[in-house]
């Protein structure tokens, strides 16, 4: 019982993703209540009907707001009426920067009763994390084009790193693998013999920091071609991954399939001393809104994952436990839309009567 009381700021967002959240809130206070602390909720409009009606995508007022929570639960953000691209820029990334969440923590877990492509492959194969540096490399913009539109168009995107970027990330990285306390593996994934310059600055930095501050801690290194190779063959050797920006981005949607699909993925944008974002991975899917038929787990995970990093590990493992012991059973059919063989609701309601 920690007697403790969090402030968390709601951003429902658009699509399915208020009823996925819904469910999240849901299983959240049930264990909240089992294990005696508090959840205080404040909802923000953010989204494509608040950019459709005003123009505004993330206020600079708004920053300053949600600095004063101590997390944010995300349900889902993007809309068909809006352009690609405005709501993610001006939401998504714009928080994720303003508010420093320079870690994105990618559980891959394959839970029992779950299908996953890879053959002969169980829930004790896959059950690793990626840790993707989330607020540097080629994502920051640095480049321009010169002479657009005509045959001499030149376009540059630059990947930039310094080592202050890359050490934060790295140590975060050993210090939850130590945590984590499973293999004790920490593998970097870049392509150094490519992109020599960062691929130095991250490998150099890696075993500088293991050698130094985590002996306790096996290194290893591979290119992100190869990962991608090794995810597929053999999962079973991953423990912890700590990776660059883009190849982040890339093979935890790779890792997403492997656990079973994005309606069961989960992350956290992380920023481990200020606030923090957790989030389903699966999108708004705009054509389920209102049909009670969306899968929920993928939100229901992230409220887990946003407890862990919290503090509050005990009432995280409580939830993933109800999870893990729902999809044994059998009693959720598919992760598909409209095929679990129950609803939306009713699946926030299993999991929440089960804690």
């Amino acid at each position: 019982m920690s007697n403790k009381s969090y402030n968390i700021a709601l951003i429902p967002g658009d699509g399915t993703g208020p009823e996925v959240l819904n469910e999240g809130l849901k299983v959240l206070n049930a264990v909240s209540s089992k294990f005696g602390f508090k959840l205080n909720y404040e909802k923000f409009d953010f989204g494509a009907e608040r950019y459709m009606r005003t123009g505004e995508t993330l206020p600079d007022a708004a920053i300053e707001d949600v600095k004063k929570f101590d997390s944010i639960f995300l349900g889902a953000i993007g809309h068909p009426s809006v352009k690609p691209g405005i709501l993610e820029l001006g939401i998504l990334l714009k928080m994720r920067f303003a508010l420093d969440q320079y870690i994105n923590l990618r559980p891959v877990k394959l839970y029992p009763g779950v299908e996953t492509p890879l053959k002969d492959k169980g829930p004790k194969d896959i059950d690793f994390v990626v840790i993707r540096e989330n607020t540097g490399g080629i994502y920051t913009g640095v480049g321009g084009a010169v002479q657009v539109g005509t045959p001499n168009e030149i376009a540059t995107q630059v990947m930039v790193y310094s080592r202050q970027v890359v050490e934060r990330c790295i140590r975060y990285a050993y210090e939850y693998t130590r945590k984590r306390n499973k293999r004790k593996q920490l593998t970097l994934v870049h392509k150094n013999n490519v992109l020599t310059y960062c691929g130095d600055l991250w490998v150099r930095t890696h075993k500088e920091i293991g050698d130094k501050y985590y002996q306790d801690i096996k290194q290893d290194y591979n290119h992100v071609d190869a990962a991608t190779m090794w995810f597929v063959k053999s999962p079973e050797f991953y423990d912890v991954i700590v990776t660059e920006n883009l190849f982040g981005d890339i093979i935890t949607d790779l890792a997403a399939m492997i656990q079973g699909g994005l309606g069961i993925a989960s992350g956290g944008n992380i920023n481990p001393e200020g606030v923090s974002m957790f989030e389903p991975m699966g999108g708004s899917a705009p054509k389920y809104t209102g049909l009670n038929v969306i899968n929920p787990l993928a939100a229901i995970c992230a409220g887990s994952l946003m407890l862990d990093t919290l503090g509050e590990s005990e009432a995280a493992a409580a939830i993933d436990k109800a999870v893990s012991n729902i999809l044994a059973s059998g009693k959720i059919k598919s992760l598909n839309a409209g095929q679990m063989g129950m609803g939306t609701k009713e699946i926030g309601d299993l999991i929440a009567n089960s804690i």
